[in-house]
């Protein structure tokens, strides 16, 4: 089938383009959108509780077995766990990127149940949970009460009962957290009345689980020939207060009864009183939600934010809900900005190509063809399983100067028929078809043939490359098929032959613009070949040049600071703070309170929380606690001053004279699912079991000489073991003697000390525990435990005569990483520095500072990173793409040395990539890398422009320096076409400003900086390399070819 036939065929070409168009529209309409491609590895947590037990005790009892079952569970990476002081237990268990979640989920929970046996029964009463979900937050709300009108309880359980379970079923919630506890049965034991009817825990206990029962009690009647049948129904599980108040203890012969309120206080209260909070500095509670693998972050937000709409019309008076951080904010504003960008790219794209075309038909058919290929490519990006993403909107971007390439290539090679005096624009089609069908064929299949190997990378920089690469390398797909059917079409139907010149009738605008640009360029063209000359005379400066962009790209390449993601203004920021160890949850609380008071003086700050008994990176336990601060959106913090980075250091400040805290403030992360902020996170681990004082002293020093590397803003460790226990001994011959056993002397102390989980009760259409418990006035000092008392052979004594007590000091939580005990770290880049740069920090110390026995590992973002930089992925696929273009060349060509000449211009460009980056101060991350994939095909894209032209040339007789310069004057035009429309398409990138500036800007500059330098290389270097290699091509294969004419 003939190109002429398209020509012939207007009707036809157009509906071709409009049924791309549509395609695409359809596509757009169905994709989703996202921030990030699903790159997250998925993960999957088992956790469970252990009421009282302090940390040693849930490691040893709950995590070692739990995770000597899990260990090894199939496609696993690698798995945390940590055990605190309140009893919680937690493993996560981190996989491969790209395994599915719900197979992981299953394989943990089969792991799981193999265990369970070997399980405290405490712990199996209460179960352990395996769940599929994201370690990073997606959206974090407060509930609060300005007036104060309700309590924190209140407002927890309203949340729990009312919000709660409606958000759990929206599709992909993974977690919801309610920062608070649940309502409880709260039984307040009084151990001293107790005591007088020779009373202990467990007989409570007893009377509760034998009364407070269901029951099937049949019926009567059933099965009898009477008229009616009745179904007996018991009371059932107890509901209110006064009910478990008329629980029967013990039953005298005198008829006196003993009941539960003679011996306790009942009242309702909460399963836990390990967190308090509040929001905005009113009594609130917040809700974390986190989403499952797999799943789209944007369109489970917009299902939240619609149901918290309706929600808020509903709220009781005085009751308010507030956003504290959604990744949907960033996300919208960042997307909104990129859009903003392809736009502008447009508007320039378009003016340069009219500055070159000199005419305002000629200028229409290029920008027709950016918006077919722009739209189109959506139709195939859903058909690719991918969703709008910042990775493909930037490689939008980025093909908007690569799209126009072939529309232009037609529309001049039309009107250089025009300029040959051609009077018919059908002719000049037709004919200008023939000659350049081919090149245009050529150098798309080149272009697409970069990003066919990157497309097989694997891990989370193959999805980024996957996505970007066939993103762009359909844009260009489409733009070919679209200069080989449309474009001539519309040549032949718009453009009009060249304005014929008579005397004294003024020409028109365009005419005017045409003939003085020429005149122009006329110029430039001569001075531009007597360069050409110069290289061509002194070849050796062209090899030179090519030897010195080589050693400069490698020395940047090694030297140029990395990292994986630029970190952004996401608009929220997180505080987490330690208060001394043991401190209580109301020490820290005031200490809190001190900061609070701060943050409310921070102009740029639009909400926050404060939740002291929870840590973001610490875990729970009485003295961490954290903020969450939602800062003002964008275009009201236009100015240095309020960007992320300057909050943070206003913080520090303000908060530098409260002293009894260690606060540390980061940003949430950039990639979801990859921990919990943006701060870099290692593992150390003790390899040699020497014990979790010697592990923390090792810490200790490893800190030190960290923190005071240049690369380090602060690195630090929730972890502490200097948190006061007292070691609890029973005497068990004191026990023999007295008639009781060391098992009732700790059962006395975990019912009075301990919580015990005794039963549970229906009330607002859910379950809730009974929990029974010493009130916290008769537990708050050592001399309590002389007022407890233990049954002996003799009557009552106190547990003061069996128990020793020493203080001793230990860790407020266990965590271990892969099955080693370990203590986790986190820390900021200083800034200037990248995270690639603080991984060679911590290299460099651990080899120090680290015994043998000792080791490190990254978690989250920064073990990505580090994997990435270790594999050499990047050089490996920058090689394979220059591999993949030499050889299309050498099969098009029918040679092996021309080619050459094409791929020796690419150097310059990726040399010129680093040192725009260098200039910039901007890192070696995937944006650049994606960057330099498309440099590498869009040089040699333009090179063969100039080989082939110089290459028919010479076939036609001249001699090899004629044919060199003849195709370098020539083909100038198209080069510097495709080269400015590529760099002003990317101006609006390179400046960029606002949010999500400093992705765009990594992405600009690198490629501005590479196009720029690379084709004014290009021009001048290639002309002299075809020579070479034409020469020794003529030398080699020459013999060959002429043995053919014979």
């Amino acid at each position: 089938m003939k190109l002429q036939h398209f020509i012939d065929r207007p009707i036809l070409s157009i509906v071709i383009s409009v049924v791309i168009l549509v395609a695409g529209l359809i596509g757009l309409y169905a994709l989703s959108v996202e921030q990030y491609p699903d790159i997250a590895p998925p993960t999957i947590r088992v956790s469970t509780t252990y009421s009282g037990a302090n940390a040693e005790a849930v490691q040893k009892s709950v995590i070692v077995p739990l995770e000597e079952a899990i260990n090894g569970v199939e496609n696993m990476t690698y798995m945390t766990s940590t055990a605190s002081n309140t009893g919680s237990a937690e493993i996560t268990v981190y996989f491969k990127q790209g395994s599915d979640p719900d197979m992981a989920a299953v394989n943990v929970q089969n792991k799981v149940s193999t265990a369970t046996s070997l399980l405290p029964a405490e712990v199996t009463k209460v179960g352990v949970t395996t769940m599929k979900r994201q370690s990073s937050m997606l959206k974090i709300f407060g509930l609060y009460s300005p007036n104060g009108t309700y309590d924190r309880n209140f407002l927890t359980n309203y949340l729990s009962i009312n919000v709660k379970p409606q958000i759990q079923r929206i599709s992909g919630v993974g977690e919801v957290n309610v920062m608070g506890g649940d309502y409880a049965m709260r039984i307040w034991l009084k151990p001293d009345v107790m005591a007088q009817y020779e009373l202990k825990p467990s007989d409570v206990e007893a009377a509760l689980s034998s009364q407070n029962i269901e029951a099937s009690t049949g019926s009567i009647g059933e099965d009898s020939k009477n008229v009616y049948q009745y179904t007996l129904k018991y009371r059932g599980r107890l509901e209110k207060e006064q009910e478990f108040e008329e629980i029967v203890i013990r039953a005298y012969d005198d008829g006196r009864v003993l009941k539960l309120k003679d011996i306790a206080t009942v009242e309702l209260g909460a399963q836990s009183y390990s967190y308090t909070g509040t929001v905005n500095g009113a009594p609130g509670t917040t809700c974390m939600i986190n989403q499952t693998a797999g799943t789209n972050a944007n369109e489970i937000i917009t299902e939240i934010d619609k149901y918290l709409d309706e929600l808020k019309e509903t709220l009781p008076e005085d009751m308010e809900i507030v956003e504290l951080m959604s990744t949907k904010n960033f996300l919208d504003a960042s997307i909104d900005e990129v859009i903003k960008t392809l736009l502008e790219a447009i508007v320039l794209v378009v003016l340069v190509v009219y500055v070159f075309l000199q005419n305002p038909r000629s200028t229409l058919i290029p920008t027709i063809s950016i918006f077919v290929s722009l739209i189109g490519t959506f139709a195939a990006l859903y058909i690719a399983g991918f969703c709008i993403n910042l990775l493909t909107l930037f490689a939008l971007v980025l093909a908007i100067g690569t799209i126009v390439d072939d529309a232009i290539i037609v529309v001049e090679a039309v009107q250089v028929r025009f300029d040959e005096g051609y009077r018919s624009p059908y002719k000049a089609s037709v004919d200008a078809m023939t000659g350049i069908s081919s090149a245009i064929v050529t150098s798309t299949l080149v272009f697409m043939a970069v990003f066919v190997p990157v497309s097989f990378m694997g891990g989370t920089s193959g999805v980024f490359y996957t996505q970007f690469g066939i993103t762009m390398a359909v844009a260009v797909g489409i733009s070919a098929i679209n200069a080989l059917t449309l474009s001539p079409a519309l040549c032949a139907l718009i453009l009009r032959p060249n304005e014929i010149l008579t005397d004294g009738k003024k020409p028109e605008f365009s005419t005017r613009f045409r003939l003085a640009f020429d005149s122009a360029f006329k110029r430039i063209v001569l001075k531009y070949k007597s360069g050409v000359k110069f290289f061509i005379k002194r070849k050796w400066r062209a090899w030179t040049s090519f030897a010195a962009a080589v050693g400069l790209l490698f020395y940047f390449m090694g030297t140029t600071k990395t990292s994986l993601v630029p970190s952004e203004d996401t608009g929220s920021i997180f505080i987490s703070l330690d208060a001394p160890a043991g401190s209580t949850l109301a020490e820290t609380e005031s200490i809190m309170n001190e900061v609070e008071d701060e943050l409310k003086e921070i102009p740029q700050i639009e909400n926050f929380n404060k939740v002291a008994g929870f840590g973001m990176g610490s875990g729970s336990g009485a003295s961490h606690g954290m903020f969450i601060v939602k800062l003002k959106h964008w275009d009201e913090r236009q100015d240095k001053n309020s960007s992320v980075d300057a909050i943070s250091q206003e913080i520090y400040r303000r908060t530098a004279h409260i002293k009894n805290c260690n606060l540390f403030v980061f940003s949430p992360p950039m990639i979801s699912g990859y921990g919990t902020g943006n701060s870099f996170e290692l593992y150390l681990q003790d390899r040699s079991g020497k014990g979790i004082d010697a592990l923390s002293q090792v810490t200790d020093t490893f800190l030190v000489a960290l923190n005071k590397r240049p690369e380090i803003q602060m690195a630090y460790t929730s972890f502490s073991a200097n948190f006061p226990q007292y070691r609890v001994d029973v005497d068990e011959a004191q026990c023999q003697r007295a008639g009781t056993t060391t098992e009732a002397v700790l059962s006395v102390l975990s019912g009075y000390y301990g919580s015990l989980y005794v039963s549970n009760f229906n009330r607002f259409t859910k379950l809730y525990r009974v929990i029974i418990q010493a009130p916290s006035d008769e537990r708050k000092s050592m001399q309590s435990l002389d007022n407890v008392f233990v049954k002996t052979s003799g009557g009552m004594a106190p547990v003061s005569q069996f128990v020793k007590l020493t203080k001793t000091y230990g860790a407020e939580s266990l965590t271990r990483f892969n099955m080693f005990s370990s203590i986790n770290v986190q820390g900021m880049p200083a800034s200037g520095y990248s995270s690639g740069d603080v991984i060679n920090a911590v290299k460099e110390v651990s080899a120090e500072t680290l015994p043998t026995g000792y080791g490190y590992e990254f978690s989250g973002m920064t073990r990505e990173e580090e994997q990435m930089a270790n594999s050499h992925d990047t050089v490996i696929i920058y090689g394979v793409c220059i591999l993949f273009i030499y050889l299309i060349l050498c099969a098009l060509y029918e040679s092996l040395f021309i080619p050459m000449a094409v791929i020796l211009s690419v150097p310059f460009g990726l040399m010129g990539s680093f040192l725009f980056a260098r200039l910039w101060g901007i890192e070696n991350n995937i944006y650049l890398q994606t960057g330099l994939i498309m440099l590498i095909g869009l040089l040699s894209k333009t090179a063969i422009l100039l080989t082939e032209y110089a290459s028919e040339r010479r076939k036609e007789g001249m001699s090899l320096t004629q044919a060199a310069i003849s195709a370098a004057g020539v083909r100038l035009r198209p080069i510097l076409m495709t080269a400015l429309t590529m760099i002003f398409g990317l101006l609006p990138l390179m400046f960029a400003s606002g949010v999500g500036a400093n992705g765009n800007t990594s992405l600009g500059v690198g490629a501005v900086g590479g196009m720029l330098i690379g084709t004014i290389a290009l021009l001048f270097v290639t002309p002299a390399f075809f020579i070479t290699f034409q020469y020794i091509e003529e030398r080699v294969m020459g013999k060959r070819k002429e043995d053919r004419k014979l």
